[in-house]
């Protein structure tokens, strides 16, 4: 299927481009998520009636995440959970205690944009998780998992 992006998507292309995609990919995530459009010849025409509109809106939410990155920036995460004397949790940190976390600490973060490259956490210690705000920017945040004595 042809699709014309209304945004930058990842591994795919930048806003404007007109790329083919598996029907499926397109017709249950991206047109769904307001990512791209069908490349019918009107949907490119009203494209590019509206091309300075759509790129000022992608450049403001790059503004937005930029902020965002510079207030996260020196942010350290502390979460505390039950743990054996062994140090391992019972349980374990995910995405979304992180999250949690970030919101209660009054940032505007969602679960989705964290993003732990090993998983989730299970031991106490000191960990980095990666917190994706925008397909250009990503800002590594600390976490300190501190073990609770059950």
């Amino acid at each position: 299927m042809q699709i014309i992006l209304l945004e930058k998507v990842i591994n795919l292309g930048a806003l404007g481009d007109v790329v083919k995609v598996k029907n499926g990919y397109a017709r249950n995530f991206l047109i769904p998520t307001g990512q791209a459009r069908r490349a019918t010849q009107a949907a490119i025409a009203e494209f590019e009636a509206r091309r300075a509109d759509i790129e000022k809106a992608a450049a403001a939410k790059l503004a937005d995440a930029q902020a965002l990155a510079e207030k996260l920036n020196g942010v350290v995460v502390k979460i505390s959970q039950k743990a054996g004397v062994d140090g391992r949790l019972f349980g374990s940190v995910t995405n979304h205690d992180v999250a949690d976390e970030l919101v209660k600490m009054g940032h505007t973060v969602v679960k989705s944009q964290v993003r732990m490259p090993n998983g989730p956490l299970k031991a106490a210690g000191e960990y980095n998780v990666i917190v994706s705000l925008h397909t250009d920017v990503t800002i590594e945040v600390p976490v300190q998992v501190l073990g609770e004595s059950a």
